[in-house]
Formats: structure tokens, C-alpha cells, sequence
């Protein structure tokens, strides 16, 4: 089972996906964690850090096509193999915060991005078994950042205008990849809850 939780910085998808690869272990399932476009692989890391703590001025394209590069390393040499045996993959992002940063954010166009992922990942990465986008308000979210400490990423460095764009996309690819929407804005035990649910229903 392969199982996506996705979102803007801030609404609490890897904690909502460490809180599920537990769940699951308890019920005796063998299950793997993935943080795109880092996942603790050493080629995938690098191109995370290329992409985003570097500081380099990449095309948009770019960074479309460095993020996919690591998306294929990530399925191919960690989630395929734990698929493959019957276990669960649990993700926090995949290819929808391409379309959502890139596509609506910078302007590449959306078909493009579902074409390159659809070319160079199988089915199951592209139509996940579940998908879930947490969604909290602009202010809530960068309060949650804020207790992060100073922004130190290449995106949420980027101006007011461009978060909005991300925060409206998100909605639209929800209704486009039939994506349940989740109210982030709750304890983090409500909010596990509510995923929890759809997936024992």
C-alpha cells in the first residue's frame, strides 16, 4: 500500500506520516517512511540540497526536472522494493507538490509535470492507493513556521504572492486527483484520527 500525505510547509505531513508508519507497525506491517525529495538516499539527498539550501537561482524547469530525478531514485531504490514484499510505503509529498510549487507557483505547465512523471514512474507512484492534503489558513501555517525558526529553504523563502498561489493550488489538484482534503488545524491527534478513519473505513 502505497500511501501519500501532501501539503503546504507547516501543516504537519511528516508528522501525521511518522504517526501512521507507527500505527502500522503496531498491527505488525512492514512499512517505510519517505520525506521527497530527501528520504535519507545519498543522491536523492544531494539533489534535495541542490534544489533547496544551496541558494542557486534554477530555472523552474530545473527544479521540475532535479525533483523528479530524485523521485525515480527514492521509488526505485526504497519504496519499490518494500511494494514489492507486501509492505507500506508512507510519504510526505510526491509529484502533486511539483505541480503545486512549480506548476501554479512558477508557471510550468501542468501537463507538462504529469507527462515527465507519468514517462519515468510507474502507475503506482503516479495513482497512489490513498491521498491526503492537509490544509490549514495562511496564518495558522506561518505560525506553525515560525516556531521552526528563520526559513531556510529555497521556497518558503519566497514572497507572499507566491505562497498564496501554492495555497489556492492545492484545493484544485485535491479536486482534479480526487484527494481528500484534511483539516490540519486541529490537535495532531484529531488530525490522525481523521486520516486513520478514511483508511479503515
Amino acid at each position: 500500500m502505497y500511501i501519500v500525505i501532501e501539503g503546504q510547509d507547516g501543516t504537519g505531513k511528516s508528522t501525521q506520516a511518522e504517526l501512521l508508519k507507527k500505527y502500522f507497525e503496531s498491527k505488525g506491517k512492514t512499512v517505510v517512511m519517505l520525506e521527497e525529495p530527501d528520504g535519507d538516499l545519498p543522491q536523492a539527498h544531494d539533489l534535495h540540497d541542490m534544489i533547496l539550501t544551496r541558494g542557486y537561482d534554477l530555472e523552474p524547469l530545473t527544479n521540475v526536472l532535479l525533483f523528479t530525478a530524485a523521485r525515480v531514485e527514492l521509488w526505485k531504490k526504497i519504496a519499490e522494493p518494500v511494494l514489492k514484499k507486501g509492505g507500506i510505503v508512507i510519504s510526505s509529498r510526491n509529484y502533486w507538490s511539483t505541480l503545486a510549487y512549480q506548476g501554479y507557483g512558477e508557471g510550468i505547465s501542468r501537463s507538462k509535470i504529469i507527462r515527465l512523471t507519468k514517462e519515468l514512474l510507474p502507475d503506482k507512484y503516479v495513482h497512489p492507493d490513498y491521498g491526503f492534503i492537509l490544509t490549514v489558513s495562511d496564518k495558522e501555517r506561518l505560525k506553525r513556521q515560525k516556531t521552526r525558526g528563520k526559513a531556510t529553504e529555497t521556497f518558503e523563502k519566497k514572497p507572499s504572492e507566491f505562497q498564496q498561489k501554492v495555497d489556492a493550488a492545492y484545493p484544485k489538484i485535491a479536486k482534479e486527483f480526487n484527494l481528500k482534503l484534511v483539516d490540519a488545524s486541529g490537535t495532531i491527534e484529531d488530525i490522525f484520527t481523521k486520516i486513520k478513519k478514511e483508511l479503515v473505513a
